[in-house]
């Protein structure tokens, strides 16, 4: 459990207690390369979407830290019987900091944690706080997770951006834990001017307020660092150098591979670099189906990474589970999937429409003896010495059809056969 806490060096000697060993994995944020060997298929996932009865979404705020803005929190969560957690990482100026808060809230019951005190003074520290003696917590990171106080319900963290996005939503996660409204400040110092990556670490955190948004938070937090070393022990790094798209590519080529050499089995050659399907068919997301736009683009990220008949009959199946009966624009472009992985099992470079007709081009045509395709084929097409042509005089449910016949069959033909004699 809360694994993103333990390095690969502890993860490895856990299971060298056992030769052979199942090990689950929990986490409400995956680090980097625990998350891509789950996506690259070395890790099966499960994912955990649903939110406890009555939970809300934590309203989030990211922005510089200012004194007015720090009293404001402080106040509402006060002035309606909660209690505050407040955030300051640094042990040697905590108690300059709770002066600070003492003079802006006179009146409010402040105290310190942190990881230097005995464990004796925190547990009567955590004590005092659960029993509601203590207005104001204020703490370093040792509160980031195992704390559940259903009446601390705002979080405001000091210095955020130096903090991991894994932090930042670990610390979110100790506020909102009952029915009512949780508010979480994410303050960044006004005088120091944040780094690409700082800034784009507290973009995420205030982008994703939805409940169960870790794995969302996770993936772009491996964008950011890069997916990490699967053979060794760095968690993060590596994807800036090709890209992380390539990356992906990359690995889940491989991964399948040696799965098919473990099991004796043939890997299907990869599809043709460049496989061009253009159709004419609408083929998109309607916002009516799924009106998030950020959940469009995953979705449509996610369509563009299936490679295999079986995965795409899954994401439609999901999308008819999660989203309802799939419209026609959605249907269509999970055709066009199949169209583009029955073309690239068959070798076929392009599908394109011209003229009203639908043309299949083969790089290897040339070499096979197009008249023994032509009869292997039957009536429904034209071969010619660069392409494979059928005529697109029917209804489109009826050309459609049509088309995946074709590519069956090209796919199923050997090659040997139709080689033209030398």
């Amino acid at each position: 459990d809360e694994e993103q806490r333990f390095g690969v060096a502890h993860k490895e000697r856990l299971k060298q207690w056992r030769t052979e060993v199942d090990v689950l994995t929990m986490t409400a944020t995956p680090i980097p390369r625990t998350l891509y060997m789950s996506l690259s298929g070395v890790r099966d996932i499960s994912i955990i979407d649903t939110a406890p009865a009555e939970r809300l979404p934590v309203q989030t705020y990211v922005g510089e830290m200012e004194e007015a803005r720090l009293r404001r929190a402080i106040l509402r969560e006060l002035d309606r019987g909660g209690q505050v957690f407040i955030v300051h990482n640094r042990v040697q100026s905590i108690n300059i900091v709770r002066r600070q808060i003492e003079t802006l809230v006179p009146g409010a019951r402040v105290v310190v944690g942190h990881g230097q005190m005995s464990e004796r003074q925190l547990e009567r520290i955590m004590q005092d706080f659960a029993e509601g003696k203590i207005d104001i917590l204020l703490s370093t990171t040792i509160i980031e997770s195992g704390l559940d106080f259903p009446n601390a319900n705002t979080l405001i963290v000091d210095r955020a951006e130096q903090f991991g996005l894994s932090q930042l939503y670990q610390l979110r996660g100790r506020v909102g834990r009952g029915a009512r409204r949780a508010y979480a400040y994410f303050f960044h110092a006004p005088w120091r001017r944040l780094t690409p990556d700082a800034r784009a670490r507290l973009e995420t955190i205030a982008e994703h307020t939805q409940l169960g948004a870790g794995y969302a938070i996770a993936a772009r937090d491996m964008e950011i660092r890069g997916a990490g070393d699967l053979l060794g022990g760095a968690q993060s790094g590596h994807v800036s150098a090709v890209g992380l798209d390539m990356y992906t590519r990359l690995l889940t080529t491989a991964v399948k591979r040696r799965k098919a050499e473990l099991k004796g089995e043939t890997l299907l050659p990869e599809l043709p670099e460049g496989t061009l399907i253009d159709l004419p068919l609408a083929t998109y997301i309607p916002t009516d189906y799924v009106p998030d736009a950020g959940l469009r683009l995953r979705l449509y990220r996610r369509m563009a990474m299936l490679s295999t008949l079986a995965e795409i009959d899954e994401m439609a199946a999901e999308l008819a589970d999660r989203f309802g009966p799939i419209p026609d624009p959605v249907d269509n472009l999970l055709y066009q999937l199949r169209i583009k992985a029955l073309a690239g099992q068959a070798r076929v470079t392009a599908v394109t429409t011209e003229v009203g007709q639908i043309r299949i081009r083969i790089e290897e045509l040339e070499n096979l003896d197009r008249y023994r395709l032509q009869r292997y084929l039957g009536e429904a097409v034209r071969v010619s010495r660069k392409a494979i042509w059928m005529k697109r005089d029917m209804s489109t449910h009826e050309w459609q059809v049509a088309l995946v016949q074709i590519l069956e069959k090209l796919e199923s033909f050997d090659p040997q056969q139709l080689a033209a004699a030398s």
